[in-house]
C-alpha cells in the first residue's frame, strides 16, 4: 500500500538480471556471472588433466563420464577424474541400448528421498527400464516393458525432465514370414512415462493401416506426434488429443490388471505394459510439409519452421511461417558452400527465437523482425557473424615463384580445405551464456583444433583454448563445454575411443613468469614447481 504501481515488463527484466535477492536462482546467476568473468581472463587457462582410451563408446552427462556401456562412471568435476562406481561385467543380453539423465524437479514433493538426487534411466536389450543412482549405480527402480513382440531401443524427451518417450526398433517379420506373403502392419511401439516419480502414461502402436504404407519413422516431441514418410513427407498430430480419444484404460505401475484375458502386474515380468492407446482411425492432421530427408525444425517467435524443399535444393534452407506456410522475407538461406561437409542450420538453444546457420568458414546468427509495410510477415535479418581466421589465404588462383614465373591453378580449393581454418562444431553453454566454436586447421601432417568462446549477444571473441591432441578430420568428434570443464571424445577406426579432459586453472603471476621464460627457451627443467630462472 502506498507504493506506485510498477511496469510489469520492467519488474520482469530486473528480476531476470538478479535485482531481487530473494528470487530463486539469483545466487546461481551471480555465481555463473563470476565464473564467466574469471574464465575469460587472460591468465585463466584450460589444462589437460586426464586422457584415457577405450574399446567401447564413451558418453558424457553433467560432469559424469560413462565407459563400458554405462557400467563404469567417472566424475570429471574433481581436480582429477575419480571413479564414482564400476559395476561387474554383464552378459550381452543385458546390454544398455540408451540412457537419459533425470534431474530433480524444483518445488515438488517426491515420494522417496532418492528422487531428490540425479539418476540415470537406462534401457536394456531385454526390454528392461532401470533407474540407477547417478552417484552409486544402485538400481532404484526396475520396470519390464514388453515381451518379444517388440524391441525397445531409444529414449527421448517429449517434455524435458517431465515426460519420457521409449521407442521400439522398427518391427520386421522373419524372412520366412515375408516369403509366405505375410505383411507387417505394426511398425513401431511407443511407451510414455511421467518421470520422478516414474509413472506409466500409456503405450501405442504405429500402424500402417492407420497412418499409411509409406511410414518410415516416428517421434513424439512437445506434445506432438510426428510421423515421417518416404519422399520426405512429415505429418504432425496432437498427441494429447490422441491419448484422450483413444485411451482405453489407465494403469498404474505395480498394480494387478486383467488385459485381453491375461492377468498380470503392470511393469513386471513377464507381462510388462499393456498397449492401452488403440488408434482405430486416422486422427485430425495438424500440419504437413515435405522436406529433404524429413529434416524439419520448428522454433522462433512467432512460430516458423525450417526445411530444404527438394533434393536439388540441398544446402538451401527455407524459413516459413507455421501459421500459413508463407516464406519469410529473406527466408531463403544459402551459403553457397563448396565443401565436402554441408553447412547446417538450427534454432538457437537459448530460446531467443534466433537461428544459427554454420558453414565451414562462416557462422551467422539470424533473428526475426517485423516487416515495416507488412505486419503479418516476418523478415530474417542478420544479428551477427563469426568469420574463420583465414588471413594467410591459400586459395590464391595465381602464385609467383622466386624466379618470377607466374603459376596459375587449374582448380579452386574447397571451403573446408584442411589447410584453412574450418568450423567443425558450434554449441551453446546455457549457464554461462556463451557460444562455443571448434575450429580446425591442418598444420603439416596433423590437424590442430582450438575451442573459441564468443559472446552470445554480439558474437565477440572472448577466449580461445588450444586443444593439445591432434585432430583428424576423418574421425568422429564430440566436444562438451560444461562450466569449467572441456571434454573431447574422439572415435577412431576399429572401435577405438579416446577421451581428453581439460579443467580451468588460474595461473598466478609467478606461473605466468615461468611460462614466459619457458617460451623463450631459458628453462630446461623445473624445481619445486618453479623454473630455475625464477628460483
Amino acid at each position: 500500500p502506498g507504493m506506485a504501481p510498477r511496469n510489469a515488463c520492467s519488474v520482469l527484466g530486473r528480476r531476470a538480471r538478479g535485482f531481487y535477492a530473494r528470487d530463486a536462482g539469483v545466487a546461481h546467476r551471480a555465481n555463473m556471472g563470476l565464473l564467466r568473468s574469471i574464465m575469460c581472463q587472460e591468465r585463466t587457462k584450460f589444462k589437460n588433466v586426464w586422457t584415457t582410451h577405450s574399446t567401447s563408446p564413451i558418453a558424457y552427462e553433467r560432469g559424469r563420464i560413462y565407459f563400458d556401456n554405462y557400467r563404469c562412471c567417472i566424475s570429471s568435476i574433481a581436480q582429477e577424474p575419480r571413479i564414482l562406481y564400476q559395476k561387474p561385467k554383464c552378459p550381452k543380453s543385458e546390454k544398455i541400448e540408451d540412457a537419459l539423465l533425470l534431474e530433480c524437479p524444483l518445488g515438488e514433493t517426491l515420494p522417496s528421498p532418492s528422487d531428490y538426487k540425479s539418476s540415470l534411466v537406462v534401457l536394456t536389450a531385454q526390454n528392461w527400464l532401470l533407474r540407477l543412482s547417478a552417484d552409486s549405480g544402485e538400481i532404484l527402480e526396475k520396470i519390464y516393458l514388453a515381451g518379444s513382440c517388440c524391441k525397445f531401443r531409444y529414449l527421448s524427451w517429449d517434455t524435458p525432465q517431465e515426460v519420457m518417450v521409449i521407442k521400439s526398433a522398427q518391427n520386421k517379420l522373419p524372412a520366412t514370414a515375408r516369403q509366405a506373403g505375410i505383411q507387417q502392419s505394426v511398425l513401431f511401439h511407443l511407451a510414455l512415462f511421467q518421470v520422478l516419480p516414474l509413472s506409466f502414461i500409456g503405450m501405442l502402436e504405429i500402424n500402417k493401416k492407420i497412418f499409411g504404407n509409406s511410414v518410415t519413422d516416428v517421434a513424439i516431441s512437445n506434445g506432438v506426434l510426428i510421423i515421417m514418410h518416404s519422399m520426405g513427407l512429415v505429418r504432425l498430430y496432437n498427441f494429447q488429443a490422441i491419448s484422450e480419444k483413444f485411451m482405453e484404460e489407465t494403469f498404474d505401475l505395480g498394480y494387478e490388471f486383467n488385459w485381453n484375458g491375461q492377468v498380470g502386474i503392470v511393469g513386471k515380468y513377464p507381462f510388462g505394459l499393456p498397449c492401452n492407446i488403440k488408434i482405430t482411425d486416422t486422427p485430425p492432421l495438424l500440419f504437413e510439409v515435405s522436406s529433404l530427408e524429413n529434416a524439419f525444425q520448428i522454433g522462433g517467435y512467432p512460430w516458423h519452421y525450417i526445411i530444404t524443399p527438394k533434393k536439388k535444393d540441398k544446402g538451401v534452407f527455407h524459413i516459413c511461417s507455421l501459421k500459413d506456410k508463407a516464406l519469410a522475407k529473406n527466408g531463403i538461406q544459402d551459403m553457397k558452400c563448396c565443401s565436402l561437409e554441408p553447412d547446417w542450420i538450427y534454432f538457437h538453444p537459448d530460446m531467443s527465437g534466433r537461428i544459427i546457420h554454420a558453414g565451414p568458414n562462416l557462422i551467422k546468427v539470424l533473428k526475426f523482425k517485423e516487416v515495416e509495410d507488412n505486419i503479418t510477415q516476418m523478415e530474417i535479418a542478420e544479428d551477427f557473424m563469426i568469420v574463420a581466421n583465414r588471413e594467410n589465404n591459400v586459395d590464391s588462383a595465381v602464385t609467383v615463384t622466386a624466379s618470377g614465373r607466374v603459376v596459375k591453378k587449374r582448380y579452386n580449393l574447397l571451403d573446408d580445405d584442411p589447410e584453412q581454418e574450418t568450423f567443425k562444431i558450434v554449441d551453446y553453454e546455457d549457464e554461462l551464456d556463451l557460444l562455443s566454436v571448434v575450429a580446425v586447421t591442418q598444420i603439416g601432417a596433423e590437424g590442430r583444433a582450438h575451442l573459441d568462446f564468443h559472446c552470445n549477444d554480439r558474437g565477440i571473441l572472448l577466449k580461445s583454448i588450444p586443444l593439445l591432441e591432434s585432430w583428424d578430420v576423418t574421425y568422429s568428434h564430440e566436444v562438451y563445454f560444461d562450466r569449467d570443464i572441456v571434454l573431447h571424445i574422439e572415435q577412431k577406426p576399429n572401435r577405438r575411443f579416446s577421451c581428453y579432459v581439460y579443467q580451468m586453472v588460474c595461473n598466478t603471476a609467478e606461473e605466468e613468469e615461468c611460462s614466459s621464460h619457458e617460451k623463450m627457451g631459458r628453462v630446461s627443467c623445473k624445481k619445486g614447481g618453479r623454473c630455475f630462472e625464477c628460483s
